[in-house]
């Protein structure tokens, strides 16, 4: 795996989570008060410091075939999880991921949320929306950048990696203070589902001790074979769905009203 291919792979996987995470403190940011929202930021940052402070060495220190089999089951798990909810998007099955209704949804429940303020901090709700948002986003984007990169033997540049894509989601978050609509996540998270799988697959087998035909150059193959088949699946499932919609409406017929 290249440097290159690296660091697209953790960026691409980071700017996902750095979204969903920066949609939910700017709302309790603009409902409640940004003193509180960003203080709860803050602690999340100081949290996640320490716990991959600690986990970092622990996951280097793993024998390479035991961490490539550990990785890659996990990593497995989380790109068909990714993949299957991009496939049911993609085909109609479920709805979009919508930052703007995300945020409209996490404004309004901020401004309902009881007032109130803990420990020296003015508005709790804020602090701890804040705070359990980057814990948990963060704590998605601390493991993929250690694993990616305690794999290639590069935790540097994946580190690099997902630092520049929390960055460039933070820096366009508070340039237009709205959530990130545009950013194709959909898109984007049937990628990363893709990449995820592939890059799971292959070194889940190398844990386990198989060999690739041509070694890392079997991920060219197997990552579009991915690919292709998730499109196929995804071409099945609107077909079905219009089937679906065509029986529906055979069995149920619109009665107009007669004038």
């Amino acid at each position: 795996m290249s440097a290159s291919a690296l660091f697209v792979a953790v960026f691409l996987a980071c700017v996902v989570e750095a979204v969903e995470a920066t949609t939910i403190v700017l709302a309790a940011g603009t409902a409640r008060g940004w003193r509180s929202a960003l203080l709860g930021v803050g602690a999340g940052v100081g949290v996640l410091t320490v716990i991959v402070a600690g986990l970092g060495p622990a996951v280097s220190a793993l024998p390479l075939g035991g961490l490539r089999l550990i990785v890659g089951a996990i990593l497995l798990i989380f790109g068909l999880q990714w993949l299957r909810k991009a496939i049911l998007r993609a085909s109609g099955y479920k709805a979009l991921h919508d930052e703007d209704e995300i945020f409209r949804t996490e404004l309004a429940a901020a401004r309902s949320a009881p007032t109130g303020g803990r420990f020296g901090v003015s508005d709790w709700y804020a602090f701890t929306l804040s705070f359990k948002a980057v814990l948990l986003e963060g704590l998605e984007v601390a493991f993929i950048a250690l694993t990616f990169g305690s794999n290639q033997h590069d935790v540097p540049l994946a580190a690099v990696a997902a630092v520049a894509a929390i960055l460039v989601v933070v820096v366009a978050g508070v340039a237009v203070r709205a959530p990130l609509a545009r950013v194709p996540e959909n898109t984007m998270k049937f990628v990363v589902g893709v990449m995820l799988t592939g890059f799971g697959a292959f070194w889940g087998a190398e844990g386990a001790r198989a060999d690739w035909p041509g070694g890392d150059a079997a991920l060219l193959a197997l990552i579009p074979a991915i690919a292709l088949v998730s499109l196929a699946l995804v071409a099945l499932l609107r077909r079905q769905r219009r089937t679906d919609e065509a029986a529906a409406t055979s069995r149920h017929p619109r009665i107009e009203a007669q004038t």
